[in-house]
């Protein structure tokens, strides 16, 4: 092959417009135009990223801030990002050529016994003195196309940072309304075991009085009794979600349990939600963000594999002195070096770059599938989340007479066994029902806030 005709083509190709890497649709559909409509949604967008602030609960606002500055998978994405800034200048220190040092001290015999036996030996002895570099032109954007899928590696571990984040704050919000959930239903209990006593205190007189039986006492103290039974579990729950708390502020139980262990009432659950359109979630979303730059960081490894097909061009150089004693290192006769640029060409390797490049292009039509996927399955989140919210409302609206309704049954029922016109049984079961309806309703507010959570989250923020 007449390489001295080849060339000159070769540089031509290398010197048009950077257009090798194939343009590819990144989304197969069209997003929706908008959100499952809901009363609660808004299509404007929040102001900033602490959604948080819509609860107007100062101990969240405080545990997010702790969890943000404490937490251990933060600081470890924190890390992430610098090793990835760093993998970028470890990259670009391609455009710099490479220096060395060497010196030292040389003695050598050689054997003359090699030629003849009556050949003596000969010695040297030298001090030596130099420097080498080595510098590969980056004439062909090598380098460049390594030091910008680099850089999309670096946004990708940017946009997991900011999913961390979002994935902290969510959590730390869900378990802090689970606990106040769980916090709230221990005060219903509360409140049930002391009406209940009282219940059973009346029964009891009303036996000693023989208006009333023995199976009717035992019957309040078995409603009594259950409802003292649950106390023991939500106590537990409450000191477990504390304890998860704590690990997610990056501190040790004891520090937040007295904080925490005194009761307090659930969050505003009623919000209008700011939810913006579909589309916003392509530049909020950290996962979707992060799928994009993964794509954008497998297109450059495709331009890096195109251009293993062509030459290199690199400059090798060396100088030194080198001298019998070390005070004539430096004399006009002891300089030595050598100056040698060179381009090289691999023509034939079996095919391995070809299957490199193909290799390349496989991964990256994987990484646009897997794009369209993260955002099919973001629009989902959001839809889903939306609706489960606005069916939280609705059901708390609903649960909410049937609250009302369940205390006066029980009241209307205690008056007629008072009375001597109704069984006791009435009683029971107007007990239980009361309870149980306050705890749907409790149950139902805790969802309605923890929906708001997986809102934000799956909007982004």
């Amino acid at each position: 092959m007449n390489l001295t005709k080849l060339l000159p083509s070769v540089l031509l190709l290398c010197a048009m417009p950077a257009t090798a890497q194939q343009t590819v649709s990144r989304l197969n559909d069209e997003l929706p135009r908008q959100w499952e409509k809901t009363p609660q949604t808004s299509e404007s967008l929040p102001e900033d990223n602490s959604w948080w602030h819509s609860f107007n609960d100062p101990i969240l606002d405080s545990l997010i801030n702790k969890a943000v500055a404490n937490n251990y998978n933060v600081a470890a994405a924190v890390k992430r990002i610098e090793m990835a800034r760093r993998s970028i200048q470890e990259t670009q220190a391609g455009y710099f050529p490479t220096l060395s040092l060497n010196g030292g001290w040389d003695k050598s015999q050689q054997s003359g016994a090699i030629e003849s036996p009556k050949v003596p030996s000969t010695r040297s002895s030298y001090f030596s003195l130099g420097a080498t570099m080595n510098w590969e032109i980056d004439i062909f954007g090598r380098v460049k196309a390594a030091a910008n899928a680099k850089k999309a590696a670096y946004n990708a571990t940017k946009a997991e940072y900011d999913g961390v984040m979002a994935s902290l704050c969510a959590q730390v919000a869900t378990a802090y309304i689970q606990l106040r959930t769980y916090q709230t239903q221990l005060e219903v209990a509360e409140k049930h075991i002391a009406s209940q006593k009282k219940v059973e205190s009346m029964v009891m007189a009303r036996y000693e009085a023989e208006l009333a039986d023995m199976f009717e006492v035992t019957q309040s103290r078995t409603v009594l009794y259950n409802t003292e039974t649950s106390v023991p579990g939500l106590r537990a729950s409450i000191r477990t979600l504390i304890n998860s708390i704590s690990t997610l502020i990056g501190e040790y139980p004891g520090e937040t349990t007295a904080a925490l262990s005194k009761p307090g009432n659930l969050p505003q659950y009623d919000h209008t939600i700011e939810a913006g359109i579909p589309s916003d979630i392509l530049r909020h979303r950290p996962d979707i963000v992060e799928a994009e730059m993964t794509l954008s960081e497998y297109a450059a490894n495709v331009g890096i594999a195109k251009k293993d097909f062509l030459p290199a061009l690199s400059l090798n150089g060396t100088i030194g002195t080198s001298a019998h004693k070390a005070g004539d290192l430096f004399g006009s006769h002891s300089l030595s070096y050598s100056i040698s640029p060179q381009l090289s060409w691999t023509l034939f390797d079996g095919l391995a770059r070809n299957y490199h490049t193909a290799e390349a292009k496989l991964q990256l039509e994987s990484a646009v599938d897997s794009y369209n996927l993260t955002v099919m399955n973001a629009v989902e989140e959001v839809d889903n989340a939306l609706i489960k919210y606005d069916s939280a409302l609705q059901s708390i609206d609903l649960q909410k007479k049937v609250v009302e309704e369940s205390e006066k049954s029980l009241q209307f029922a205690v008056d007629l066994y008072k009375a001597g016109l109704t069984d006791f049984s009435n009683v029971v079961d107007g007990q239980l029902n009361w309870l149980e309806s306050q705890n749907t309703l409790v149950e139902l507010e805790g969802k309605a806030l923890a929906s708001v959570v997986t809102i934000y989250k799956a909007l982004g923020y």
